[in-house]
């Protein structure tokens, strides 16, 4: 019989409380129990990147982190990535540079970037390309998906 507790954790800044088996991953949680689609399931094991979330500021992979491994702590998506005034400036650098084409590992790529420009705000081209290696994008947008972290570097 599979147990189930409850976990609290904030959610794009608003707390909740999932009720649900600790061990399952953070996405199942996030898609399936608070209405965030924007958080894709990729491979399953941590490996694509599509599934990036923000862990206490951190870029992780939800599709292996276990539920209870957030209690307590600050989990954003890219529903939470928005500031006051709009998208932040990786989204729109992402728009502005037409860095998408299927849009399926995109969210995941563009939470994996705002955490490195929150670490380092000026990155160098090689520092992207390093950073964003744990991302797959089979549609090829990768130039594009640079010159976009890069653009939005340039406007923090």
């Amino acid at each position: 019989m599979t147990s189930y507790s409850k976990v609290r954790f904030k959610a794009n800044g608003r707390p909740v409380e999932v009720d649900a088996n600790p061990d399952s991953p953070l996405l199942y949680a996030l898609r399936n129990d608070l209405d965030l689609p924007g958080t894709m399931y990729g491979c399953g094991i941590g490996y694509c990147g599509a599934c990036f979330v923000l862990i206490d500021g951190r870029a992780a992979t939800s599709c292996d982190t276990p539920l209870w491994s957030v209690e307590n702590k600050d989990v954003v998506t890219i529903e939470g990535l928005e500031g006051p005034d709009g998208l932040n400036p990786v989204q729109r650098a992402f728009i502005e540079e037409q860095a998408a084409q299927c849009g399926y590992c995109v969210a995941g790529i563009i939470v994996n970037a705002t955490a490195l420009l929150d670490e380092n705000s000026q990155p160098t081209e090689a520092e992207v390309r390093e950073h964003l290696d744990r991302n797959m994008c089979r549609c090829g947008s990768h130039p594009r998906m640079i010159a976009a972290v890069l653009k939005a570097a340039g406007e923090l």
